[in-house]
């Protein structure tokens, strides 16, 4: 067996409409669909109680899918920064055609730049509203080449 390709990536956010803002406007994504998905399919799948309350956001960029889901219930875990060398996915990259540019978005817009990651405005690294780490990098710059 072997993956035909990446479907999406989830990202579960606290605030749906500040998420979707954020990745819209600092980022470029467009919204592709929205739904409310019924417990009763997504607390097996997810492995999440009852009540799950799953609103899930579709966006789309350049063919990349991610999916914003927020769970409107009680009990949700509360944000922790994650070390880099910890096992699990650790941050999503970017293309930007300014980085500069796009570090004021990522600020006006509720995220954060975290300053000593520029090196040399070649890349930097910043957290969208929740904390989730975002690599900014030129647009010009390709991954393996």
């Amino acid at each position: 067996m072997s993956a035909r390709h990446v479907n999406h990536v989830g990202l579960a956010v606290a605030d749906l409409d500040v998420a979707r803002r954020f990745y819209v406007e600092a980022l470029g994504f467009t919204v592709r669909n929205e739904m409310t998905v019924p417990d009763e399919f997504t607390s097996p799948l997810l492995r999440v109680p009852t009540p799950v309350g799953l609103t899930a956001c579709y966006l789309e960029l350049a063919g990349f899918v991610l999916e914003l889901l927020h769970f409107d219930r009680p009990g949700n875990a509360p944000e922790r920064v994650r070390d880099m060398t910890e096992p699990g996915l650790t941050h999503l990259s970017f293309g930007v055609d300014d980085i500069t540019a796009a570090c004021d978005l990522v600020t006006e817009l509720g995220g954060q730049v975290l300053g000593e990651t520029n090196v040399g405005g070649m890349a930097v690294m910043v957290v969208d509203p929740d904390g989730q780490l975002l690599e900014l990098l030129p647009s010009t710059y390709s991954a393996g080449s």
